[in-house]
């Protein structure tokens, strides 16, 4: 029974339906028809929270209420009633689905944009994850010059997200690196033993040659600046061909000074 009540449980919060819904609901198809005052004792729900929900379970079309003298008896519906529910979400779903090219198209006339060029800015973790996942649609080879491992600003259930992606789109990934990525990796790598990208290469520049305080990567047409340091965390991606090419022949001049 404990099996059944956790199952329906999670089944009715896959539907956005709070646990003592899938309580109330359980008692009464248990116990049958209730009174409020029936109802909280079975249910293990305090009357109070029983009569806020009570328009929710009626929305949802899981009881019915029937008008007995001076008192209300609520019964269970059938749970074949949630088919309705579903249908609604499907719908909704189907309007979000409709809506986000608009939104689309409303964040990029927001951004600073030309024919030739486009900048979208992003903040926080959420941001530098989004910023990352963008990489796994590049059609070319991905070049970075390295300050610190993404490890430690992401987490680890996304890096091996990430590079599970980049593994199986045999992204070829190449970087520069100086001693505050070693550092990084090293610490990193003593604590944790993760997935690691099967087609990445990278080679060392000391900072007399070229000192790095920020993540810079470059693929297809597109930039992309990380930046958290001093408890900051943001990054920029900047669309545009010549900046991209430009950066590219950069990190070649880079790539042949620095050691493998």
């Amino acid at each position: 029974m404990l099996t059944d009540t956790a199952a329906i449980r999670t089944y009715f919060a896959k539907l956005g339906l709070e646990k003592e819904i899938a309580d109330i609901y359980l008692a009464l198809h248990t116990h049958g028809p209730q009174s409020i005052s029936e109802l909280s004792r079975n249910a293990r729900v305090e009357r109070t929270r029983i009569y806020r929900l009570i328009d929710k379970l009626l929305e949802s079309n899981l009881v019915e209420v029937e008008s007995h003298y001076k008192r209300g008896i609520i019964k269970a519906a059938p749970i074949a009633n949630l088919h309705i529910l579903i249908s609604q979400k499907e719908q909704e779903l189907k309007s979000l689905q409709d809506e986000l090219g608009l939104i689309e198209q409303m964040l990029a006339r927001n951004s600073l944009s030309s024919p030739a060029t486009r900048v979208q800015f992003y903040e926080g973790r959420e941001g530098i994850r989004q910023m990352l996942w963008n990489e796994t649609k590049a059609k070319t080879e991905i070049v970075s010059i390295l300050y610190e491992n993404i490890q430690n600003k992401t987490d680890l259930k996304f890096f091996e997200r990430w590079s599970d992606k980049c593994n199986d789109q045999r992204i070829q990934l190449r970087s520069v690196y100086g001693d505050r990525f070693i550092k990084t990796q090293k610490e990193w790598y003593a604590k944790h033993d993760n997935q690691r990208l099967k087609q990445w290469r990278g080679r060392y520049i000391t900072s007399d040659i070229f000192p790095i305080n920020h993540n810079t990567i470059i693929y297809d047409d597109v930039v992309a600046y990380y930046n958290w340091k001093d408890s900051e965390v943001f990054g920029v991606e900047i669309y545009n061909k010549d900046i991209a090419d430009a950066q590219r022949t950069f990190f070649e001049m880079l790539w042949r000074q620095a050691k493998l």
